[in-house]
């Protein structure tokens, strides 16, 4: 018999939508519920929303299992084939409000991962054989699920034996060297047994294992049906995805380079949450008498009951320390010399400083070039005042145009993008008026957001960095200054992700008799294409730089197109828009060309390029212990040759801003640092070589 649908309808108006429910007293789950909001508005909601069909659930359920156990250690062949049944049913499924793949998988893959638990503590009590000839492959795209359980032990084996091989290397290499060492100054060093030597390692092994199965028994059903679930919305594109509450929450303080805490880094260490660094200005800093060493025992909400934390896992006990602005956390804390006391603390907002935009002065002997370095597109996602990326960016440009710089270098390596809102308004900076990206909807013509306010905050020449890890925002403002030929776009290809998602809050569609199940998450749904104002699309192509320069991952395959279900790239009409003139193209690649040619740390790329790509398809590892470790010799020769590839080079200087320097005098744990991160600036070639051709621009 079908089920009662809860659902009664969804309409999207804007990207938000109506859900009622039935008031009847209905027996249903959560997951269920989950399920049915989710699909509705997928289906209503997303930008190309797919038939649930036969060769839907094929994908997905293809997905499911490659995600289910990706290394290929814990399901056997016949496991496979028992949830085989229902590689065509996942519609069915859905339909029907029905989880029989997700109950029968879980059961096997909990079933599997206890016995394996036994499997390794087994296979590490006693010393391999290291004069076995064998080779263990570490791509597990070129492995298949073992048939037997015998076959899957030795799988377990081969991988504990090449984990402890590594170790046993490393302090072999360790004992050696202080030989060496000993015998040249004719000294006396302890000289450990090979025997000993080899237990060690297994036991550092055995750690590792210990904390890699004490993570997955922690992953519960709750994290076990959002992983299925995201199997279903990958098919409609890699970047529509479940969020439970708590993933959310982290979502959002991730791009707002903001939480609400006490500013302390912790980590776990033998039970024990202990602090290992206090954020300056951060509610623990004034406070001052937490300090760095100290081990967290207990927590308390205010004047409340205690919490012991002690063995507790390190996410649950974050949890417990950080709380909203305002509010109070008394810690008891264990000091390195044994004495307990108990620390009153006030939450604040910290700021993540490391999200924000930074600027420094660099000089090459020849000119001035202004250098800004932006690690995501934060906005103030969190709505509690964060900072935003497009007012910092003014900020930064006026500073360096204020200190007569000859150009500007904008760094968006490694930049994956964020708020939509933040890249128009920092493209608009740099233009008088004109668009700055074209957006489409659904089954609608594309609407072209615009800057409308003549200021142009810097009008000098211009530099966009960008790699194969800038993506979504960061494409954005680099194809507007390209497609403006308003800035130089130096670097390599940019990742590929054309597409705008947006949330929808589960929750909102909730009506109030069902209040006691909330929070349900939300779902980040690609609703919007962007692309560029002379109509391409940055979809699977990204940007190409005007100047390309030698990559070492150039022969790796990455970016959008190696995802799963990625959308496709298409076209739509140019915006009007007017081009700048200043760029002299063929003169700066000439003359760049030249200088790479000459450069003897770009021709090292090239060769650390192909070396990556034979390392890669030499994915097999000898567990001959004399056969490995002569490999590894040979990779570390090999890997010696590129460490010059950040050395400081010669005539290149690099310095904070006067006014910043000012801002800082009072912090003098922040002015180290941010003088630490102006020397590594002196050290990039790619920054170098750009400054180069900023000066060919004229």
């Amino acid at each position: 018999m079908s089920r009662i649908k809860f659902i009664k309808a969804l309409t999207i108006t804007v990207c938000l939508g109506l859900v009622s429910f039935t008031t009847y007293k209905l027996s249903f789950s959560k997951n269920q519920l989950i399920l049915d909001i989710l699909m509705s508005g997928l289906n209503n909601a997303h930008y190309a929303p797919l038939k649930i069909d036969d060769e839907f659930s094929k994908k997905a359920f293809d997905l499911y299992l490659k995600r289910l156990d990706y290394n290929k250690k814990f399901l056997l062949q016949s496991d496979i084939d028992e949830m085989a049944a229902f590689r065509d049913k996942i519609d069915d499924e859905i339909s029907n409000g029905t989880f029989q793949l997700f109950n029968i998988s879980q059961q096997l893959i909990v079933k599997r991962i206890a016995e394996k638990e036994a499997l390794y503590k087994e296979l590490l009590s006693k010393p391999f054989d290291y004069k076995v000839n064998e080779e263990y492959e570490t791509d597990v795209e070129k492995t298949a699920f073992a048939k037997t359980d015998e076959d899957l032990k030795k799988e377990w084996r081969k991988s504990l034996q090449y984990q402890v091989l590594i170790r046993l290397n490393e302090d072999l290499n360790t004992q050696e060297k202080a030989k060496e060492v000993a015998a040249k100054k004719d000294s006396v060093i302890t000289i450990l047994s090979f025997d000993s030597i080899e237990a060690k390692a297994r036991r550092k092994v055995m750690k590792v294992n210990d904390d890699w199965f004490k993570r997955l028994k922690k992953y519960n059903d709750k994290d076990r049906f959002s992983a299925y679930v995201n199997c279903i919305t990958a098919m409609y594109d890699p970047h529509t995805e479940f969020f439970p509450p708590k993933e959310k929450k982290q979502f959002d303080q991730s791009m707002s380079g903001q939480l609400e805490g006490i500013g302390a880094k912790l980590q776990q260490k033998d039970g024990l949450v202990k602090i290992t660094e206090i954020v300056v200005g951060s509610p623990s800093y004034k406070q001052g008498e937490l300090k760095a060493g100290d081990a967290i025992i207990k927590v308390a909400q205010g004047a409340a009951e205690p919490v012991d934390i002690v063995d507790m896992d390190l996410d649950d006990a974050i949890e417990l320390i950080k709380g909203k602005k305002g509010t109070e956390v008394r810690l008891t804390v264990k000091k390195p010399d044994g004495a307990v006391t108990i620390i009153p603390i006030i939450r604040d907002i910290i700021m993540l400083e490391e999200t924000f935009a930074q600027s420094a002065v660099l000089q090459n002997g020849k000119q001035k070039i202004g250098y800004i370095r932006l690690p995501v597109f934060y906005s103030d996602f969190t709505k509690n005042g964060a900072k935003r990326c497009g007012a910092d960016i003014k900020t930064e440009a006026v500073k360096l145009k204020n200190a007569g710089v000859d150009g500007i270098i904008i760094d968006l390596r490694d930049n994956g993008g964020g708020s939509l809102q933040e890249v128009i308004d920092m493209v608009g900076h740099f233009i008088p008026t004109g668009p700055t990206v074209q957006v489409r909807k659904k089954g609608g013509k594309a609407d072209i957001y615009s800057d409308h306010n003549p200021e142009q905050v810097y009008d000098g020449p211009m530099a966009v960095l960008v790699n194969r890890n800038s993506a979504s925002a960061s494409e954005i403002f680099a194809a507007a200054m390209q497609d403006y030929k308003r800035a130089l776009i130096v670097g390599t290809q940019s990742f590929g992700k054309g597409t705008v998602q947006q949330f929808l809050d589960l929750d909102n569609y909730l009506m109030p008799e069902f209040d006691t199940v909330k929070p349900l998450g939300a779902v980040k749904v690609t609703m919007q294409k962007f692309y560029r104002i002379n109509g391409g699309a940055t979809q699977l192509k990204g940007v190409m730089p005007d100047v390309v320069l030698p990559d070492a991952y150039s022969q790796l395959e990455t970016g959008e197109k190696e995802l799963d279900f990625p959308m496709s790239w298409d076209e739509i009409p140019s915006a009007e828009y007017k081009t700048f003139n200043y760029l002299d193209y063929d003169k700066i690649r000439k003359k760049s060309k030249e200088r790479v040619k000459a450069n003897k740390t770009f021709a090292l790329v090239e060769e650390e390029s192909n070396y990556f790509k034979s390392r890669k398809d030499d994915s097999k590892y000898s567990l001959n212990l004399d056969k490995f470790r002569e490999e590894e010799k040979k990779i570390k020769a090999e890997n010696k040759k590129y460490e010059n590839l950040r050395s400081e080079i010669k005539g290149f200087e690099a310095s904070l801003l006067k006014v910043d320097i000012d801002n800082m005098q009072n912090d003098t744990t922040k002015m180290t640092r941010e003088k630490k991160w102006a020397e590594n600036l002196q050290k990039d070639f790619y920054i170098y070589e750009t400054v180069n051709m900023l000066g060919d621009t004229k």
